[in-house]
């Protein structure tokens, strides 16, 4: 088929919302395992705001935007994953899914169940997929095991708290201020800090040895502190850095604070391989469509209003999911 323009984002250069600019943008042409995705509803991430920040690298000029719900408007002619008409979803794909279609490889698209709409299917694949590999993946949690999560109140971190207690684990919640306290404890958190003052004290008073995780999406802000509410053996998980990168640590000091154990995941590493990734989001789907997660969509815009959804999602203003809506053409 011949190339497609659509209405979406580029971005020129490296900075703040301001560099977000809509318009008509071209899209390549179908290789033979690739998919066009007519959008409906798009994820917003903040690994969107660190590929436009400059933090994590990209092409530029470039598009932004890794995750996104749809149907499939045109299919290569080797694709036999999914089929023109049907309703999928993606994450992790070539950056550029703000726009109202997109090209996909065919082994990222996850076809959607009939019970999960479009929406919410945006709103929980790049964060549902994430916080499934991160209970189940890393390292073995057993029924009285504590954790730590931080943004307990956001879209990764409702979802981590509710999925945690469902593993009869021991939730506690870490949010940035008091107004979000009451979201965590929706979530499924047994005990919520804000992470102001000495809150470490307030997670050893819950657990005096510490927890066996935490997991951090922070970053900079709450490096120190989430090492420190570890038991020995611990684990810190970052997968975020919404107030900037973590600091370098020695592996002495990791041994020092009680044989520690430190990773940085990536969600594309636990979703490389198509039959994990499907294993992964069929847990999730059937989680959602029995009702043992709930999905707390915090703000729906246009498409045409990114760059709000930026500046709010980067000032912490947001809770739960934040996307973006296409509407369908007629």
């Amino acid at each position: 088929m011949p190339k497609k323009t659509v209405l979406g984002y580029q971005i020129e250069t490296h900075g703040g919302p301001e560099v977000l600019q809509f318009g008509p943008i071209e899209l390549p042409e179908l290789g033979p395992t690739d998919v066009l995705v007519s959008h409906r509803a798009l994820g917003i991430n903040f690994i969107d705001i660190y590929f436009r920040e400059g933090l994590y690298p990209m092409e530029l000029p470039g598009g932004l935007g890794l995750e996104a719900a749809g149907v499939v408007e045109a299919v290569g002619s080797e694709v036999s994953y999914v089929s023109v008409g049907e309703r999928v979803a993606y994450c992790m794909s070539p950056i550029g899914a703000y726009a109202e279609a997109h090209v996909v490889p065919q082994q990222l698209l996850i076809p959607i169940p009939s019970e999960i709409d479009d929406i919410t299917a945006a709103a929980i694949t790049l964060k549902g997929l994430t916080a499934a590999f991160l209970l189940t993946a890393l390292r073995p949690l057993r029924r009285g095991d504590a954790i730590v999560v931080h943004a307990a109140a956001g879209g990764v971190g409702q979802l981590l708290c509710q999925w945690a207690r469902d593993m009869n684990l021991i939730v506690i919640g870490a949010v940035g201020s008091a107004d979000k306290v009451a979201l965590a404890t929706a979530a499924g958190c047994d005990h919520v800090v804000v992470t102001e003052g000495d809150w470490v004290a307030q997670v050893r008073e819950h657990c005096k040895e510490g927890v066996q995780m935490v997991f951090d999406s922070v970053g900079a802000d709450t490096f120190d502190s989430s090492l420190a509410c570890l038991a020995r053996r611990g684990w810190f998980v970052s997968y975020g850095n919404s107030s900037g990168p973590a600091p370098a640590v020695l592996p002495l000091t990791l041994m020092q604070k009680g044989s520690l154990v430190m990773t940085r995941p990536s969600l594309a590493d636990f979703i490389s391989d198509r039959e994990e990734m499907l294993s992964l989001a069929s847990e999730l789907f059937d989680r959602v469509i029995s009702g043992r997660l709930q999905v707390n969509v915090g703000l729906t815009l246009p498409l045409s209003e990114a760059a709000k959804a930026h500046q709010m999602l980067k000032e912490r203003k947001t809770t739960g999911s934040t996307v973006l809506t296409v509407e369908e053409s007629t």
